[in-house]
């Protein structure tokens, strides 16, 4: 449509009409020039002014723009799920203590007792907590014959030394699940429990609940190999002064970590054995990479396009939006598959054609002659039949967020406390963030299962078993 007023467009000329014309359109390309500036400009520029732009974080998330219509209140919203502390029968209450009025609140008067039920009303509190202590004593008989003595022996399955099997299990706990240093792991025990601790007990109490759970993290790492599916993850910690890495490997029903000195092929076949037969999800990181089956993270990747289509070369960032696009196709498709709104075979019909637009692209910015562009397609092209098994084989999973939601916890573990400062240190960890991440997925209760482990220690017997009852999963069907 012509932004010539029509009385003025009856008097020109074709040509100056034309050259207006093409006025008009240069200011529109240059008003979007500007307009693009002005973004680029506000992404770069702190929101608080006063502040130089190093200040503020290159990736920083805007601040979210206030909303239009009616502001919701604070609160529960109408219609939710209400959560109400039920009562509780009276008979398990601790006191139960009658309280009647005294007088009529209006005139003062005296009262007659009314037979209505009364309002009851229930206060939740802690006890003074009182550790239980257990004395032993152990005599001595001597003997006439030989006129030696004999002291008596402890009963079977009592500690030889101080602490119990609810204690140590507690405090491993303490400083493995919940991320508590030696010296608050102490002030805790001391300050809320009333139990004398040093930080130096706590190192022991560690090392008896590691020891108790030797067999049973084997036991998991040794079922990894049988495995049809894991899923793959590591993060840098140290050991001491040392750099080390710290591995997850996930199965659907237990996890299993590993500390190791490298970041290397000899580190993951550690952790989970001969896994030829196995389908790993991974990162696109060089010592996956064996001749092994295995699916790339597409999370992993989407990041890597994002960073393409946020270059400042118009042709990267061409190739970002369309391998984008090609992404979100995809996974529309899965996500319908996943609700069941399509079947298997569906899906792959739908997904085909995806896939070979998606490899197209990768093979146009190979060639493109783009250094940037030909250094990220040419990593993934040779191999990109490991984005695709997920396509092929039914059961596999696309993105590898089980193994980074899993390391997640022991990532803030090291963060606080800097990694571990021995070798047994690093066994303990490992340990017990297998026990505690297998607990969770079972569905068990981490501290009662680490009682039980505590109770055949001290009793001599094996801790019991986390091994998944169906330790024989069928492989995934291949399409």
């Amino acid at each position: 449509m012509s932004k010539i007023p029509p009385e003025l467009e009856a008097e020109m000329t074709p040509a100056v009409k034309a050259i207006v014309l093409a006025l008009f359109d240069q200011i529109d390309e240059l008003e979007k020039q500007v307009k693009s500036l002005t973004n680029q400009v506000e992404k770069l520029t702190p929101r608080n002014s006063s502040l130089p732009p190093s200040t503020e974080h290159p990736h920083a998330k805007p601040k979210p723009k206030p909303r239009s219509g009616k502001k919701r209140k604070q609160g529960g919203q109408k219609g939710h799920k209400r959560h109400l502390r039920e009562l509780i029968p009276s008979e398990q209450c601790a006191t139960l203590t009658p309280c009647y009025p005294e007088a009529c609140r209006r005139c003062g008067g005296e009262l007659q007792p009314d037979t209505s039920d009364p309002q009851r009303h229930q206060v939740w509190d802690l006890p003074p907590i009182e550790p239980i202590v257990d004395e032993y004593q152990l005599f001595r008989g001597h003997c006439p014959c030989c006129g030696i003595t004999t002291r008596a022996e402890l009963p079977a399955g009592v500690p030889t030394g101080q602490c119990g099997p609810r204690l140590a299990a507690f405090t491993g706990l303490l400083m493995g699940h919940f991320r508590q240093s030696k010296r608050r792991t102490s002030m805790f025990l001391g300050d809320l429990l009333n139990i004398p601790c040093s930080p130096a007990w706590t190192v022991k109490i560690q090392n008896l609940v590691s020891e108790s759970i030797a067999t049973p993290y084997e036991q998991l790492r040794g079922e990894l190999e049988r495995q049809s599916q894991l899923f793959v993850d590591e993060s840098p910690t140290q050991e001491k002064s040392m750099k080390a890495w710290l591995w997850v490997a996930v199965a659907p029903m237990f996890a299993v970590f590993g500390i190791f000195g490298k970041r290397s092929r000899e580190s993951l076949v550690s952790l989970v054995g001969d896994y030829s037969g196995i389908i790993i999800n991974c990162d696109r990181a060089k010592m996956y990479l064996d001749g092994k089956r295995l699916q790339w993270c597409w999370a992993h990747l989407k990041r890597d396009i994002q960073k393409l289509i946020d270059s400042s070369d118009a042709q990267v960032k061409r190739l970002g939006h369309d391998l984008m696009r090609e992404q979100r196709h995809l996974f529309e498709q899965w996500r319908r598959y996943k609700s069941g709104e399509i079947t298997w075979r569906g899906f792959q019909r739908l997904a085909g054609p995806i896939r070979d637009q998606f490899n197209s692209y990768l093979l146009r910015g190979s060639w493109s002659g783009n250094s940037q562009l030909m250094g990220f397609c040419d990593e993934i092209l040779p191999r990109k039949e490991h984005l695709w098994t997920f396509l092929n084989v039914e059961g596999i999973e696309p993105t590898n967020n089980t193994a980074e939601r899993t390391l997640r916890p022991a990532v803030i573990y090291r963060k606080l406390s800097f990694g571990t400062q021995s070798s047994s240190g690093s066994r303990y960890l490992e340990r017990i963030l297998t026990i505690s991440e297998t607990c969770r997925l079972q569905n068990h209760n981490a501290y009662e299962y680490l009682i039980e482990a505590m109770r055949a220690k001290f009793s001599g017997d094996a801790a019991p078993s986390l091994l998944p009852k169906i330790s024989e999963p069928s492989a995934p069907a291949a399409a």
